[in-house]
């Protein structure tokens, strides 16, 4: 052989596999005395034999680091045994050593079943244990086989052949039978061994050229496996090698196998009979446990040495806590930092019993020490057959019960109010949206300085104190409230970005907002005055290399924290406030990907994605980091985007999530109180201001919620954005710095908007609204309504049908002479005709037509059959004049009043929406009629929605359309908008009128239902059980953007008006076969001022629709000038002390 490519690292030389093979072939032939090692036993003549000499075996005289090979039991057999006749050493194999020596760790005890042993790394944290138990020198002892068996034994087929670790493989003593290796340089023997006298074995250096996977899966091949059964020599499979050991010739008695000492533990281990008792097995670890699933799997696992069979073999019991203080040193580690929990083992059976978690004593809070602090990983399932009970010491610390958990020094907050905790109620659950009647739309602009500004860059960063706000990016700038004018700009150079920013603690209090902290992504913190414009320090490094992702501001303290989950604590130096030219006080580990945090009293909410943590860094760093063991998670919430503190709600914490739905904490507890729904849209920020939350929205609205009551009141929503609200700062030092309440706002459309906190127009509008009985007379007006979807029939259809002829004569005779009466009708024109639908579209109209010849004769026919209804039918002494007229494409809305109201009306206008054909076409959309009666301010909307029974996205957005858009003349006067009006309005659009009548063919229909099922229920007049499933109710209940949620609507006991078989009573048998449906509906908004009579439908059967008709009763109030001014000026004299009571509780 070549010495320097075959040999081994201990110089032998390599032998081919069927030198192997050979030995075992002849294990069970008679063996010769150890004296003998060249005589061979006769072998199969077709047999391989090596024609090298084979010249006695030379003892080893090595360090005894270089043996690997375990004794029985994991200790040397006394040497008087090994000289005993009646003792037989257990046979060992030589197995050739690697062709390349690879330097590596010694490896730990094994007993190997019949493959070879593996190549790799040992697992270091075994050798502590181990090294107590090794065989000094294997090569001494006698060569004895464990069994004269006769039988020859043949190698089992395996994947691959395992091999020793290279440059480590253990010098076994020859057996009588194997080829023996060439004569070994005893120079180099030698050598070594005066090494190793003179110094310490120095470990080897680690082979990283192989692979992680294959240095682990060496722990389970090279951990000794260990049985209580005290005959194991006798009864050895032959395939398996014991280790030699020394011999004693004083004693003649195989000692009993030895059971592993008992290592002491601080807890006591709760007895269990079907735990194995006498040894402990080490730890499985993680990342070699599939390593032995697979090996099990495929047949080449170790053999068992007890004597029950393999299938009955009991389960290694995981080892017992180990007192590390009188442990040898194992997996170097940072000696300020507690080593991780233990990773989860794989699944087993039920007999193994579960190791002790090193935390199973810990209190609820986990200390930490400071300047290297790590919080534990984020928590995962466990992964073990939980086989003890929840009470027990050596249950895992997430088993066992919060009592025994917590320590003696955990308080009432981490122990009995902790989450999972018996005293924990249930989440509350609201899936009511918040109510939105009363909305207000205005927006609420500050009254002095700069209303927004337009950074002209690309930012999404801002912070604000004071008079100035900064946004940053690639470009950091300064801008003044007061005037909007910037004040200072910097760019960070190239490939530098911005990532966080916050305003400076100072001294003295009116220096507030001129220090900036400005951190970027190349974990850099630069601070910047913003009187000098210039950078007074900066802190190269301060993160690293990591992207800094937040800089709070708490108290004197900066905290700063980078996407790695590094936070710094910023102590105030000897002038009293942070510096970057010192280190950082305290430094902490956090668990990566940051989605937000905030400050909440002394601790940090530490959100990543659904999962809460709560911490505690301090400057001095002598408290617990990590305030409970486990994340918090709100179930039913997406991820966590927000939060904010709210000083009317104290002790609870609010978070905002990208489903739209709001979690609320308690400080105290650190549990989930309640979870509500509050839009459909991604909440970006929350704001607390005074007792109310603001929201922002990635649609770009910001809404304000008044928390008091459950589910929460809608008090403003106004576009404040164009894009997406990115995010909304409530400033606190606005109210020392500039005497008011400032909330900000930074949109995607990069406008910074500043927005009056108290909400000063609002306030005043409420107020003057709860004192209108101070100065307003009121008056009750009533009106009656009708809506028919007349299907282009004239009044001269009425006339082929007694009943069709006393249709209007009966309505308005049992009216009781209304003050108002509303007219509206839709498809007065054929909509079907194509032709007339061509003209309409295409035919110019005469600019300066009158409205008599703008009008068809369709309309006029039915004008002039209501005036003549009018006067026919109605008492004689009252007189009704018509006020309004209003057409659009079938649609018609005639409006008369009597002549006691004709006179106190006024701002008679009106307006048309279309909404068919994409909004070109007028055969789908409303009618508006506005007008005022005294003080208070009308509209009368006639409408017609899209058509089809999966149509109702449609006739939502119809509505939505309808309901925003501002086609009204707008009403200058302030104080005309406050009194008359209502929702922050100026009249321009529907929902600013204080009394609102909306009818129509609003086509709805009836879900999930067939046609056959409704009708059967409209014969047993099983109604409710079809007015469950209306198109309109279900969305005024479950859609909280549905613009119809703040309308309301009398109960219906009636039979659906839609659709019929026109002149009979039988719902349609046309091809089509629609369902039948409440099409035809009455809807009213007056805040309590209106008061409906009756909801009722008329038998009409000249259409496919049935007219439906209501009477109501109309609150209306005239204002006395002098009375209003009084109640104004107290108005503002409680709004001011509110103000002042706002400034002192920030100050």
């Amino acid at each position: 052989m070549e010495p320097n490519g075959q040999n081994g690292p201990d110089d032998t030389s390599l032998r081919p596999v069927s030198s192997l093979r050979s030995h075992f072939e002849n294990m069970g032939k008679a063996k010769e005395a150890p004296a003998q090692p060249a005589q061979r036993s006769n072998s199969p003549p077709s047999r391989h034999q090596s024609p090298s000499p084979k010249p006695p075996p030379v003892p080893d005289t090595r360090p005894s680091r270089s043996v690997n090979l375990p004794p029985e039991n994991g200790r040397p057999k006394p040497a008087h045994l090994l000289a005993t006749p009646g003792y037989h050493q257990p046979a060992q194999v030589a197995t050739p050593p690697p062709a390349s020596p690879r330097p590596v760790k010694p490896p730990a005890v094994l007993i190997e079943p019949p493959q070879s042993p593996p190549r790799g790394k040992l697992f270091p944290a075994l050798q502590g244990d181990m090294a107590a138990h090794l065989n000094p020198d294997p090569s001494k002892s006698p060569n004895t086989p464990a069994n004269a068996s006769p039988r020859s034994f043949k190698i089992p087929s395996r994947p691959n052949t395992p091999i020793f670790e290279p440059g480590r493989s253990p010098r076994l003593a020859a057996l009588s039978q194997p080829p023996s290796p060439p004569p070994p340089r005893r120079s180099a023997e030698l050598k070594r061994e005066r090494e190793a006298r003179a110094s310490p074995p120095v470990p080897p250096p680690i082979n990283r050229a192989e692979k992680p996977a294959n240095r682990l899966s060496r722990l389970i091949d090279n951990a000794p496996k260990l049985e209580l059964t005290p005959q194991i020599a006798e009864q050895r499979s032959p395939f398996n090698s014991p280790p030699s050991s020394a011999s004693d010739p004083e004693n003649d008695e195989p000692p009993v196998l030895p059971s592993r000492p008992a290592r002491p533990s601080p807890q006591k281990i709760a007895p269990r009979t079907n735990i194995p008792t006498g040894f402990d097995a080490p730890p499985v670890h993680h990342s070699i446990a599939g390593t032995r699933r697979d090996r099990d799997t495929n047949g080449t696992a170790r053999a068992s040495i007890a004597l029950q069979p393999m299938e009955d073999r009991p389960a290694l019991p995981a080892r017992p806590h180990v007192n590390t203080d009188s442990a040898p040193p194992r997996i170097p580690a940072n000696h300020t930092m507690k080593p991780p929990p233990r990773p989860p083992r794989p699944a087993a059976p039920s007999t193994t019993v579960v190791a002790e978690s090193p935390t199973a004593a810990q209190p609820k809070r986990v200390a930490s020490t400071p300047t290297s602090q790590f919080a534990p990983p984020p928590t995962r399932a466990h992964g073990r057959s939980m086989t003890v009970t929840a009470g027990s010491d050596r249950a895992p610390a997430e088993f066992q019960d919060s009592t025994q958990r917590a320590g003696p020094a955990t308080t009432d907050r981490y122990h009995s109010d902790s989450p999972g905790s018996s005293s924990t109620g249930p989440v509350q659950i609201i899936s009511q949206f918040p109510d939105a009647t009363r909305v207000n739309r205005r927006p609420p602009y500050i009254k002095q300085g700069a209303h927004e500004i337009y950074t002209k860059y690309d930012t999404r960063i801002f912070d604000v104190c004071g008079q100035y706000v900064c946004t940053t990016g690639h470009l950091t700038r300064v801008w003044s409230l007061l005037d909007g004018e910037q004040v200072m700009s910097f760019a960070h150079g190239e490939g530098v970005k911005a990532t966080a920013v916050a305003f400076k603690p100072t001294l003295d209090v009116q220096d507030e907002g001129t220090r900036l902290w400005v951190g970027n992504n190349i974990g850099e913190i630069v601070e910047v005055d913003v009187v000098t414009q210039s950078v007074i320090g900066n802190k190269t490094n301060a993160h690293g290399r990591y992207e800094i992702s937040k800089i709070f501001r708490h108290f004197d303290e900066m905290w700063t924290l980078d996407e790695g989950g590094t936070l710094h604590v910023w102590g105030p130096d000897s002038e009293g406030v942070p510096n970057l030219g010192f280190n950082p006080h305290q430094t902490y580990r956090l668990p990566k990907g940051h989605t937000f945090s905030m400050i909440v009293g002394e601790e940090l909410w530490y959100a990543t994605g659904k999962e809460i943590r709560i911490f505690a860094p301090t400057t001095s760093g002598r408290n617990q980091l990590q305030v409970l063991m486990r994340p918090l998670m709100t179930e039913g919430a997406g991820e966590v985007t927000s939060g904010a503190l709210l000083k009317s709600q104290p002790g609870k914490v609010f978070f905002g999530h990208n489903d739209g739905k709001v979690s609320i904490y308690s400080q105290k507890g650190c549990s989930c109180i309640s979870v509500l729904s509050v839009s459909s849209y991604k909440i970006n920020s929350l704001a607390g201001v005074g007792s109310y939350m603001w929201a922002a929205f990635n649609t770009g609205k910001i809404c304000v919620y008044d928390v008091a009551e459950s589910p929460w009141t809608i008090k403003k929503d106004w576009q404040a954005h164009n894009s997406p609200a990115i995010k909304i700062i409530a400033d606190p030092a606005s109210f020392y710095k500039l005497d008011r309440c400032q909330v900000v706002s930074l949109g995607a459309d990069n406008m910074v908007r500043s927005w009056d906190g108290l909400l000063q127009d609002d306030y005043l509008e409420n107020e003057m609204k709860s004192l209108d009985t101070q100065y307003c007379k009121f008056e009750d007006l009533k009106l009656m309504a009708m809506t028919w979807n007349a299907g282009a029939s004239t009044p001269n259809s009425l006339r082929y049908s007694e009943a069709d002829a006393v249709f209007m004569q009966n309505m308005l005779q049992s009216s009781d002479s209304p003050d108002i009466l509303i007219f509206g009708f839709q498809e007065l024109v054929d909509l079907e005709d194509k032709t007339a639908t061509a003209k309409r579209l295409f035919k110019p109209k005469k600019k300066d037509a009158s409205d008599q010849e703008k009008m068809s004769h369709q309309y006029r026919d039915w004008r002039d059959f209501l005036i003549r209804c009018l006067d026919d039918y109605m008492p004689a002494d009252h007189l009704y004049h018509l006020l309004q007229t209003a057409t659009l494409v079938g649609l018609f809305t005639c409006i008369f009043v009597k002549s006691t109201v004709h006179t106190r009306v006024r701002n008679l206008s009106n307006a048309e929406i279309k909404r068919g054909m994409g909004g070109l076409h007028g055969n789908k959309g409303a009618i508006i009629v506005r007008f005022m009666v005294d003080d208070t301010s009308l509209c009368f909307i006639n409408c017609h929605l899209a058509a089809g029974q999966s149509g109702a996205s449609q006739r939502h957005n119809d509505i939505a359309v309808i309901m925003e858009s501002s086609v009204l003349p707008v009403e200058r006067d302030p104080s005309v908008r406050i009194d008359s009006y209502v929702g922050g309005g100026d009249g321009t659009m529907i929902l600013d009128h204080e009394l609102c009548l909306l009818n129509g063919d609003l086509n709805y229909r009836i879900d999930t239902m067939s046609r056959d099922t409704v009708v059967i229920a409209v014969k047993q007049n099983n109604l409710t059980k079809l007015l469950e499933r209306d198109q309109l109710l279900v969305a005024r209940r479950r859609n909280p953007a549905f613009k119809l949620r703040a309308f309301e609507e009398s109960p219906i006991e009636f039979p659906p008006t839609y659709k019929y078989d026109p002149g009979t009573d039988n719902y349609d048998t046309s091809e089509k076969k629609r369902s039948p449906a409440w099409c035809d509906r009455l809807l009213h908004r007056g805040f309590g001022r209106i008061r409906q009579l009756e909801y009722r439908r008329h038998e009409v059967r000249v259409s496919d629709h049935r007219p439906v008709s209501g009477q109501f009763k109309f609150t209306v109030k005239s204002i006395s000038p002098k009375k209003r001014t009084l109640a104004w000026a107290d108005c503002q004299q409680r709004f001011e002390n509110l103000r002042e009571k706002e400034a002192n509780e920030e100050k």
